[in-house]
């Protein structure tokens, strides 16, 4: 990939053409800095590594049992989420996103 080279993948004609044919899609963009989703991101990991991936489950009410049963036992010891982010930080770094994405356009 060439530096300083932004891809666009949501633009692309093919992506576009798909949104087109299923109006009930959305994309909804976050920072990739964003630290509460990145949080969530981390616990989607270990329920999937930790319950999911080698599973076998006969149908989804299967599943929704075997995930329910994961989050119950894993709030048995609850580590609550804390924000380490500088938001001066995080506000720069969103001015520049926009800087680059408005150069591009």
């Amino acid at each position: 990939m060439p530096p300083n080279r932004i891809f666009l993948t949501h633009k692309h004609s093919k992506v576009i053409e798909w949104l087109g044919r299923h109006p009930r899609w959305t994309f909804h963009f976050t920072p990739t800095s964003a630290s509460r989703l990145n949080a969530v991101e981390g616990f989607f990991d270990i329920l999937t590594k930790c319950r999911l991936t080698r599973g076998v489950f006969k149908g989804v009410v299967d599943l929704q049992a075997a995930i329910n049963c994961f989050v119950v036992d894993h709030n048995q010891q609850p580590k609550p989420f804390v924000w380490t982010a500088d938001p001066d930080k995080i506000t720069a770094a969103a001015a520049r996103g926009h800087q680059v994405l408005t150069s591009v356009r």
